[in-house]
């Protein structure tokens, strides 16, 4: 297949006006085209988000975010999960990265993967996290049968072994409190250091990256410490701090929306939630602007998980990313993409409109890396994922043929037109 006269941005730079041509799941080549035929459209990326989690309830009622999953069946919420990852692909997101995985995001990455249904690409993060820390504090204090959780050093590295047996491809790790885990504060120590550096030591000699959540200033520290390599919201980021992780390449998914939402009341969450997220958000903008001018490399990390923050808010957070981290339009568009790709480790798979990449990719309206306001669902003309039309048409030609805006079709789980 191939879209013939489109101008492209590649993910890194504006390559002008090109044909993008490919066979099955691989671009076979972008070159130049004497004839602009979408005047107005351009062809970028597909977006990854480095922070999500898929299952969660999915349906248009209202339920309580705490004890849905206990209530509900694995074989249900695999259901959800795949909703939630359809409505992502739907504005544009190609792939994404779970960071609470389980048996239930592994299902479902293999059924994208094998085609048993077109979805994105999905890459799995197992949670591994103490007792009464934020992961376990999902989970009411009084409930027996609850998601794993591991102390000491030996009981850590155990747990990271399963998560590699079920075939994560990574480990997220708590090292600070966080805000929607009911009963713990953002400040709590989450981990000693010779439980982390077994976590992290254990996932590398398995060849599995380690993401760290970290809110505070000292959660930040203790991940940096033993060697993580992304940071997730990094709220109270110092410029030293900031300074090392640039220095080592550790990128930072700052979650901005999120933490908004709940702060200002537009999702209901306890009040002692709120609490919380108004406290991390009062500082938050001055420390993460500080970061991003000490070259920290930021990446989209939307924390989604249908509720507080809804799948297909995506393209929302990349132009908050652009406003307050001051990125710029283009730099807000790469962390998005091509530095995106790089922190779920496929760089050299996706985030990338070129020869060779998979072919993952979103036409729109306007020129996003130039006008970040442009990027929006109602301006998704068509989206490309694992090679396939899945909103939009092109036709024999090679025109673009634009489909239905978004968010006025609902998530299915087959083919859209």
């Amino acid at each position: 297949m191939e879209i013939r006269g489109i101008r492209v941005w590649d993910g890194e730079r504006d390559r002008g006006v090109a044909a993008v041509r490919w066979r099955g799941d691989r671009i076979e080549d972008v070159a130049a085209w004497d004839e602009d035929r979408h005047p107005g459209l351009s062809l970028i990326p597909g977006l990854i988000d480095t922070h999500v989690h898929l299952v969660s309830y999915a349906g248009p009622d209202a339920v309580d975010y705490l004890t849905w999953p206990l209530v509900t069946p694995q074989v249900e919420q695999v259901l959800h999960g795949v909703a939630h990852a359809l409505r992502a692909l739907r504005v544009g997101v190609t792939t994404v990265r779970d960071l609470a995985a389980d048996r239930s995001q592994v299902a479902i990455r293999h059924a994208f993967d094998q085609g048993v249904l077109l979805g994105p690409r999905v890459v799995a993060h197992g949670l591994v996290g103490m007792t009464a820390g934020h992961g376990d504090l999902f989970t009411p204090p009084d409930v027996i049968d609850r998601p794993p959780t591991a102390d000491g050093p030996d009981a850590c590295r155990r747990l990271v072994r399963e998560y590699a047996r079920m075939g994560a491809d990574g480990i997220k790790v708590t090292t600070s409190g966080g805000v929607l885990s009911a009963g713990d504060r953002n400040e709590w120590r989450n981990y000693t250091r010779a439980e982390l550096e077994a976590i992290v030591d254990e996932a590398h000699a398995l060849a599995m990256p380690v993401a760290a959540h970290a809110h505070t200033r000292a959660g930040i520290q203790a991940a940096l410490d033993v060697g993580v390599d992304s940071l997730e919201h990094a709220t109270q980021i110092t410029p030293a701090q900031a300074r090392e992780a640039a220095r080592r390449g550790v990128t930072v998914a700052p979650t901005l929306l999120i933490l908004e939402r709940i702060a200002r009341g537009d999702t209901a969450v306890p009040e002692a939630s709120r609490a919380k997220a108004q406290a991390l958000f009062a500082a938050r903008g001055e420390a993460l602007r500080r970061a991003a001018a000490e070259g920290v490399e930021f990446v989209l990390g939307t924390d989604a998980s249908g509720r507080h923050m809804p799948f297909g808010m995506q393209l929302d957070e990349v132009r908050a990313m652009a406003r307050d981290l001051d990125l710029g339009d283009e730099g807000a568009l790469v962390a998005a993409t091509s530095r995106a790709a790089r922190a779920v480790g496929m760089a050299d798979r996706v985030g990338r409109v070129a020869s060779g990449f998979h072919p993952d990719f979103v036409v729109v309206r306007g020129r996003p890396w130039q006008r970040i306001e442009d990027l929006t669902p109602a301006n998704v003309v068509a989206v490309v994922a694992r090679g396939q039309v899945v909103v939009g048409r092109v036709a024999d030609d090679g025109t673009v043929v634009a489909g239905d805006p978004p968010e006025a079709a609902p998530a299915t789980l087959g083919m859209w037109t």
